[in-house]
């Protein structure tokens, strides 16, 4: 899709989402062993292991994002289930919010129990016009920090941008012809509904059929972004035996409830391209694991 880096005119309704760039926020977070029983129980599937929950036990990587719920009031929800806008991300007049993607970098691991400190900032806010219309992307960048010295670099790339009056799918990328592994996962609405309950998140395109159809206008409930990034993560890790130093992803097109399946192809010696495939053969979210020889 190509984007002009011209300010849409969505800027003009929002002339000082800018002056978020640089705001700051830092918390305190853990994962609970409760917490964590929530989130093994939204991603168990067949192939995957039951990894160990109780306190001190090492973290699976990507759990971190169920260790910082954010308790915000229902009076501070917005329509789509969302905490609104104007606190510490920027007020931007778009309708539908997604976390499009993202990269992070690994130092040591957290365990399940152990505090963590986390310092996030507002990295950038640009808008611009592309096929579907005008959006913006806002940077968020995450330093989190644990009690035993483990530590993530995170950038979260989330897009805003507005509903449109029908379903228009972006281009279908085709699946891997020959992975090096494939594995089936069924990804039901109680899947869905436990992943969203997990990690705290209220959007309702997740859980609410009838929302996510009749006003965000999806053909179905859609697929937590963060939820095929920690499958992928966690069959990667699986297959190869290693942990990773760097792990990136991003959304190409929209995963809906239903079979889902996780594949991998080798990218040199030590990384893997990793896929989420729909059940018509095209990818939902590509990732990129990379480990030290």
């Amino acid at each position: 899709m190509s984007m002009s880096e011209t300010p849409a005119s969505g800027f003009a309704a929002a002339p000082d989402a800018r002056a978020w760039i640089g705001r700051v926020e830092t918390r305190d977070g853990a994962l609970s062993p409760e917490f964590a029983g929530m989130v093994m129980g939204a991603l168990g599937h067949p192939a995957m292991p039951q990894p160990a929950i109780h306190t001190g036990a090492m973290m699976p990587l990507l759990w971190h994002w169920a260790a910082f719920p954010d308790f915000v009031p229902i009076a501070g929800i917005a329509a789509d289930g969302h905490p609104a806008l104007g606190s510490f991300l920027p007020p931007l007049p778009f309708a539908r919010r997604m976390w499009a993607g993202g990269k992070l970098s690994f130092r040591g691991r957290f365990a399940i129990g152990e505090r963590i400190v986390k310092r996030s900032e507002i990295l950038g806010v640009d808008f611009k016009t592309g096929a579907t219309g005008d959006m913006a992307f806002v940077r968020v960048g995450h330093d989190l920090r644990g009690e035993g010295g483990g530590a993530i670099r995170e950038e979260q790339d989330i897009v805003y941008l507005p509903i449109p009056d029908s379903f228009r799918p972006p281009r279908a990328i085709p699946a891997p012809s020959a992975p090096l592994f494939a594995e089936q996962v069924e990804v039901g609405p109680v899947r869905l509904f436990r992943y969203s309950a997990a990690t705290y998140n209220a959007h309702r395109i997740h859980y609410d059929r009838d929302y996510a159809v009749t006003v965000e206008k999806y053909p179905g409930l859609v697929v937590h972004g963060p939820m095929q990034a920690t499958l992928l993560m966690e069959a990667a890790m699986r297959h190869t035996g290693r942990t990773p130093v760097r792990f990136s992803f991003r959304g190409v097109h929209p995963m809906f409830d239903g079979t889902m399946h996780l594949m991998a192809e080798a990218d040199g010696d030590l990384a893997l391209k990793l896929c989420t495939v729909a059940p018509g053969g095209h990818q939902g979210l590509q990732a990129h694991f990379e480990w030290e020889a």
